[in-house]
């Protein structure tokens, strides 16, 4: 045997746990290849050992790592094979170590080429894993007729450990590779929202102008920010300009609604808890403020926030620490602070519902949003800003029209719901008048020129309107618009959906005369 040895004499007992060891002793396919590589080679002929796979997305054979004794790692090659010869890989059925020799297996005897069997010598150990082939470790020697049945016999008593050892180092490669992408997405997601700079925010230029210069101002800083405006103003919004435009850009960015989490679970939810810290906390947990390590984290309504909780905040304000909920150990944090409220803190510091300390930290730029009644020329654009987007959701082809008059209608209104209101009032009429004409009819004005306003549910003790009696009222309402037209494109059967002839039927019925008014000479 040579520099090997006598093979029987080896103690498969020493062989076993050196050869588990080696092959165990990395993760990484290649280093642990080349473990096992030298090692083997101190007790059996060997001038290189490789890995291959199959890969059912190529229907190829993929030699993914290489040990040889010039101590060259080949790269990753892909053996495509034909069809025929695919389908007998697929059903090769080879469980044990086995010389591989062209007269001996016809699927050895059609993929020889590929190996190079040709002047050399060979040994297959098939890996399997639950009963799935995942592959083979091919041995090869120059010469023919080197390996003999005692070599086979003795890489029969590693078979397992090689099988479980490269599955794993497969399955963790495949890891890092989806890692990678992961990476890769995430990265190209980032991008996509940072070039959503001012100028396609809408309003950018005009109704939010004075915003957005505020936010490019504070955006490459590191400071804590404090958005203030009604509800539905885009705080959400504004903080996302925020933080893609800052150097923290490529960090996580963690958003917290802090008044819809209970009140029981929000130190849980914002600090992390340690494995044991009350009932129920079986392992530890990351809270919010730690997972935006790197990033931002955006404290939406944080006027919700109960005293407790405010105690916390401000540490975290002050000091760039927390504590876990039944720890002992500061935890340092790298995180920019963007914080939102509707609420006038000011008023609940006075209140003692609000830390005036916390109120101090936090209103060191504040960002105060105007309410979309103070910016009524950003209307027209946001409307159809929303009917291009809710016509997607809907899977509506081609964005409907806006019947002519019904952006001033929508301008005329004072909207206390903010850009919100305006989605849904939106969504709506999408849905109401789908794939016609947007009329906005629901935001008619009375005769006097306010606003109608539907009395509350509670208020209104009446029996409820018969069929006919809504039918009434709504179509009136219509013909009114059309001053009695009923034909043609802006008549009042074209904005019921329904036809002329059908709409008078209607109306006879219902008692109303449309015979269409004349203006007198």
């Amino acid at each position: 045997m040579g520099i090997y040895g006598d093979i029987g004499v080896i103690d498969r007992n020493t062989f076993f746990k050196e050869v588990t060891i080696k092959i165990c002793s990395s993760l990484k396919i290649k280093t642990a290849l080349k473990g096992a590589f030298d090692y083997l080679r101190q007790n059996i002929p060997l001038d290189s050992l490789a890995l291959t796979i199959r890969d059912t997305n190529l229907a190829a054979l993929r030699r993914v790592a290489q040990v040889a004794t010039n101590r060259v790692e080949l790269a990753d090659e892909v053996f495509v094979l034909p069809e025929e010869l695919w389908s007998k890989v697929q059903a090769w059925e080879v469980r044990a170590p086995t010389i591989m020799s062209a007269d001996h297996d016809e699927v050895i005897r059609a993929i020889a080429p590929y190996i190079k069997l040709e002047g050399n010598s060979a040994i297959l150990i098939p890996l399997w894993v639950e009963n799935e082939w995942l592959g083979g470790l091919i041995l090869r020697v120059r010469g023919e007729g080197v390996y003999d049945s005692s070599h086979v016999e003795l890489l029969a008593t590693v078979t397992e450990p090689f099988s479980i050892a490269l599955a794993n180092a497969l399955a963790h490669e495949r890891l890092l590779r989806y890692r990678d992408t992961l990476l890769d997405d995430n990265s190209f997601l980032n991008r996509e929202l940072l070039s959503h700079t001012s100028d396609e925010i809408i309003g950018g230029n005009t109704g939010l102008r004075n915003v957005m210069e505020m936010v490019r101002q504070v955006a490459p800083l590191n400071n804590s920010v404090l958005l203030l405006g009604e509800t539905g103003t885009g705080k959400e919004v504004i903080a996302n300009v925020i933080h893609f435009g800052s150097p923290r850009r490529d960090g996580p960015f963690i958003k917290v609604n802090c008044g819809a989490i209970p009140e029981s679970l929000i130190d849980s939810e914002l600090f992390g808890h340690e494995k044991g810290a009350f009932t129920g906390a079986v392992a530890e947990k990351r809270g919010r403020f730690e997972r935006a390590g790197g990033g931002t984290i955006f404290l939406d309504e944080i006027g919700e926030l109960p005293l407790q909780a405010q105690v916390r905040l401000l540490r975290v304000l002050q000091n760039r620490e927390i504590e876990r909920v039944g720890g002992s150990r500061p935890i340092p944090l790298d995180i920019r602070v963007i914080a939102a409220s509707h609420r006038n803190l000011e008023t609940m510091v006075s209140e003692n519902r609000f830390r005036e300390d916390l109120w101090f930290r936090l209103n060191v730029f504040p960002v105060i949003i105007p309410p979309l009644r103070q910016r009524k020329e950003d209307i027209p654009a946001l409307t159809r800003y929303f009917v291009m987007r809710k016509s997607k959701e809907l899977g509506i082809s081609g964005s409907p029209a806006i019947v002519p008059g019904a952006l001033q209608r929508l301008t005329d209104y004072s909207w206390p719901g903010n850009v919100r209101e305006l989605e849904n009032i939106v969504e709506r009429e999408m849905i109401r008048y789908r794939g016609e004409q947007l009329l906005f009819d629901s935001l008619l004005p009375a005769e006097d020129g306010r606003w109608k306003k539907e009395p509350p549910e509670d208020s209104r003790r009446q029996a409820p309107l018969k069929l006919d009696a809504i039918l009434f009222q709504h179509i009136s309402k219509v013909l009114k618009m059309t001053n009695g037209k009923i034909h043609g494109r802006d008549g009042a059967a074209a904005l019921l959906g329904v036809e002329p002839n059908t709409l008078r039927a209607r109306m006879d019925k219902l008692g109303i005369d449309y015979r269409r008014k004349r203006n007198a000479s």
